[in-house]
């Protein structure tokens, strides 16, 4: 149940909302980037973070983790007032960005030992041996972290994130430029994290990776307008959607572009998604080319990349 207050440990109180903030608004120079989201997670959720560049990600991000003031906004993140308590909560957060920040002319150990140094933390050995057995460093950490390969890179980063054994994971856009085994490998441990009671939030612009989440957010132009499962969002967005396999597609979604009732053609793989919100104009519209016999149609369900298209193009309609 949301709100849940477990047991104390260690004396504090664990509630089971690690991020519960509403109304939170920023802005630069006049411009509005981040406009009335509130967001709920959950202790142990994975929770994804979606949206086009510039739209607000980053920011909200800092301002959960304590970097930025909001102008506007309440809530608490590991039960502190994000206005009020930011140190404190910084001390509780790992977070991660895009940018691999560690020392290229260090090894692997020697990063995590300088970091752990740095930060005065206690149990050094201890806390550097057990991120290195973690994320699977053991057997490279002499190695130099200038001669890692991204996929590795990244996973020295989530150990040095990890050191100082938060309780919430802000990852920003983490497997941008890792190739497609080193993004599975690196979600799996994310998995493994939040597994043993670790929440993670993090940004991604890829569609298999809000796939894994427990609960996305899709947030365009600074404002949140999708949120839950990745069931739920799909659902809720109402999107009526064609499968089309046959010959000719790429002349055929040109065709279908141009044609009233019709919001939006994808190509994927041998296929095309035909989709529109309005199912019935949609219907009159494809049903001359349903009963040509060189398409093969069914009824399928929407993708997340479906569903997230439109939702960017309805935003940016609906942008002054």
């Amino acid at each position: 149940m949301d709100g849940a207050v477990q047991p104390a440990e260690n004396g504090r109180v664990r509630s089971d909302r690690v991020i519960a903030v509403e109304g939170l608004s920023k802005s630069f120079g006049g411009k509005i980037v981040v406009d009335n989201i509130a967001i709920d997670v959950r202790r142990g959720q994975v929770f994804g973070f979606l949206g086009p560049n510039g739209s607000g990600k980053t920011t909200t991000i800092r301002m959960l983790c304590g970097l930025l003031t909001p102008d506007a906004g309440t809530g608490t993140c590991l039960g502190h007032d994000i206005r009020t308590e930011q140190t404190a909560i910084k001390r509780r957060v790992g977070y991660m960005t895009q940018r691999f920040s560690l020392y290229e002319d260090l090894s692997i150990r020697e990063n995590l030992e300088f970091i752990a140094r740095v930060y005065g933390m206690d149990r050094r050995a201890q806390r550097v041996a057990a991120a290195l057995e973690q994320l699977g460093l053991v057997a490279r950490q002499n190695q130099l972290a200038g001669t890692l390969s991204g996929g590795w890179k990244q996973r020295l980063a989530l150990a040095a994130c990890i050191l100082h054994e938060p309780e919430l994971l802000l990852l920003d856009e983490p497997t941008a430029g890792v190739d497609p085994k080193a993004r599975r490998e690196f979600w799996d441990e994310i998995h493994r994290l939040a597994a043993r009671g670790l929440t993670v939030l993090v940004s991604t612009h890829y569609m298999d990776e809000a796939e894994r989440c427990h609960e996305i957010a899709y947030i365009a132009y600074g404002k949140l307008i999708a949120r839950g499962t990745v069931h739920d969002v799909i659902s809720r967005a109402g999107l009526a959607t064609w499968l089309v396999e046959g010959e000719g597609l790429g002349a055929l979604a040109e065709r279908l572009r141009k044609t009233d009732g019709v919001d939006m053609v994808a190509a994927f793989g041998t296929a095309l998604h035909v989709s529109a919100m309005d199912e019935a104009a949609l219907e009159r519209a494809t049903a001359p080319y349903r009963d040509d016999p060189r398409w093969h149609w069914e009824r399928s369900e929407a993708s997340l990349e479906d569903v997230f298209i439109q939702l960017m193009t309805q935003s940016r309609s609906e942008q002054p």
